[in-house]
């Protein structure tokens, strides 16, 4: 019987095609990566992928293999999941995966009290932009932006993130609307609905800088660079920074949470999710749904 930690590995290579995207993915090194894959192919004495110069190819043996070892992917985490979901009440590790915005601005001031309330629990945050996958065990819990969609997933909607546009108090054009200057995403970003927002917002009026993360974005709104759309939780604290009235549509952005559905029940998987249904709710920045 062959280690199920290097067919771990290789799916990660098959799914990304490269093995230092698959290192990324699966944190550990390149060398990891290489070794767990040839220790696979030592064991089943078969070539499962090509090592081309810039990416990594499935053999047609490869690809069948692929196609196999998913379903053993998603049997080895559905035992996970029911080792999870029978602990001992209160007790074990919860990995969450929410945006970088949620996390470093709002879900890291409440872990003190989350530990306080819940001793045996290890929470494990993630700040993550990207969807993740549930069902692969990438996080337990999910706070998203986006409706999650994927088929194995319990989907609830806690509430909505309201944005405002926001400008130093000293920034220099500030009760002049006609001279501001916007601070907006990289053309990265183009669908991205705060970036579409904004824009219709700013209706040709310059941009004074593209940045890509929200972190920069208000960063550069503290230093004066110009106008930005930041979340209300996030700037109405914000003394360096004043809310401006603007001509356009009100805008807002969904926050939901997932979780898979055999982990719902689990004790511990749910005073995480009672837990982060209470700070939305009591955050005032935050608009509840019913």
């Amino acid at each position: 019987m062959f280690d199920w930690e290097n067919v771990r590995h290789f799916l990660a290579v098959a799914r990304i095609g490269t093995l230092s995207g698959a290192a990324r993915s699966l944190k550990v090194d390149h060398a990891t990566v290489s070794r767990r894959l040839s220790a696979l192919e030592d064991e089943i004495k078969t070539r499962l992928i090509e090592r081309l110069p810039r990416a990594c190819k499935l053999t047609l043996i490869g690809q069948r293999v692929f196609e196999l070892a998913q379903g053993m992917e998603e049997d080895a985490y559905a035992i996970e999941r029911f080792v999870d979901a029978s602990r001992s009440p209160l007790s074990g590790k919860v990995s969450l995966s929410a945006p970088p915005v949620l996390v470093a601005h709002f879900l890291a001031k409440h872990l003190a009290d989350f530990r306080r309330v819940h001793p045996g629990v290890q929470l494990s945050v993630s700040g993550e932009a990207r969807q993740i996958s549930l069902s692969r065990r990438e996080a337990d819990v999910a706070l998203r932006l986006v409706r999650p969609e994927e088929g194995t997933s319990v989907v609830r909607k806690l509430g909505r993130m309201s944005f405002d546009l926001y400008a130093s108090r000293d920034y220099p054009h500030l009760h002049n609307p006609s001279a501001w200057e916007f601070i907006s995403y990289d053309a990265g970003f183009t669908d991205m609905p705060q970036q579409k927002w904004l824009m219709s917002v700013a209706r040709g009026r310059p941009i004074a800088c593209e940045i890509s993360d929200i972190n920069g974005h208000l960063a550069a709104t503290q230093a004066g660079a110009g106008v930005a759309g930041l979340p209300d939780f996030l700037a109405d604290t914000d003394a360096k920074l004043q809310r401006v009235a603007y001509d356009g549509e009100p805008f807002s952005r969904d926050i939901w949470l997932a979780v898979h559905r055999d982990l719902r029940r689990s004790p511990h998987v749910r005073a995480v999710m009672d837990f982060l249904l209470k700070i939305v709710k009591e955050n005032p920045a935050f608009t509840i749904s019913g």
